[in-house]
């Protein structure tokens, strides 16, 4: 039984943004798998609704996932108050803002609240993943691991650059986290995108835990007028948001 269920996350883990539709021959070579094998597998799936044939006789993902994957939000408690308050930022403030989660290397949308067409992120989408090293979510959330755990996860990922303000050295990236943690907020100063700047700080449970980071996102030249107000901004948002999962705040 789990070798039948690893071989449907592996089909089903293949399909990506990048490649939405994929074919039985197709997997067949890349997995080194019988056609007959792959083929059975998506008949199943199809039947379920979580895949469906395409006219060209290929596979696409179903509607049957969108519909678990808004079970999944609507059922988190994080992603609706986290919502909320990324709402609230939005309206009052005119800035987009991302709730975002950590695997491994790298940083994962599971909300977005966009802002009005003149300052919105087009880069930027639910389900998207972003380098963990330098955005400002990922960083937050880096941050609050121990060291060493970080440096395990980054011995085998290349710190691609995206602009000259990425950060490409272990060692800078130690220095950036440690201040990150001491400061308990993260920025993206143009790391990812030339002229939009990122400040997030972290989501807590009950616990105290670190399990989200909230972020706003500024262009640059209005985030260099108005720095101290956007960190007490998104600070005070993500503290809310903690609050209603359970957290509190013995410094306060």
């Amino acid at each position: 039984m789990r070798q039948i269920v690893d071989k449907i996350g592996t089909i089903l883990s293949l399909f990506s943004f990048d490649r939405t539709e994929l074919g039985v021959t197709e997997l067949s070579a890349e997995l080194s798998w019988p056609k007959s094998t792959v083929s059975e597998i998506l008949a199943s799936l199809a039947g379920q609704g979580f895949v469906e044939r395409t006219p060209r006789g290929r596979f696409r993902l179903g509607w049957r996932f969108f519909e678990l994957n808004q079970m999944l939000l609507e059922a988190t408690p994080m992603v609706r108050e986290g919502r909320r308050a990324m709402q609230e930022l939005v309206e009052r403030h005119g800035e987009s803002s991302h709730l975002m989660v950590l695997e491994r290397h790298q940083a994962v949308i599971v909300e977005k609240v966009q802002a009005s067409l003149a300052t919105q992120v087009l880069m930027s989408r639910v389900g998207l993943r972003q380098p963990a090293h330098c955005s400002a979510c990922g960083k937050m959330l880096l941050a609050l691991r121990p060291w060493e755990e970080v440096r395990r996860v980054f011995d085998n990922v290349e710190l691609k650059p995206f602009t000259p303000a990425t950060i490409t050295d272990l060692g800078a990236l130690e220095r950036e986290l440690a201040s990150i943690r001491g400061a308990d907020i993260a920025f993206d100063r143009e790391e990812i995108v030339p002229g939009l700047t990122c400040v997030a700080a972290p989501i807590r449970n009950d616990e105290g835990k670190a399990i989200a980071a909230m972020s706003v996102s500024i262009p640059t030249y209005r985030f260099a007028d108005g720095e101290a107000g956007y960190v007490e901004m998104i600070r005070a948002a993500a503290l809310r948001v903690s609050r209603k999962l359970g957290f509190v705040d013995r410094a306060a």
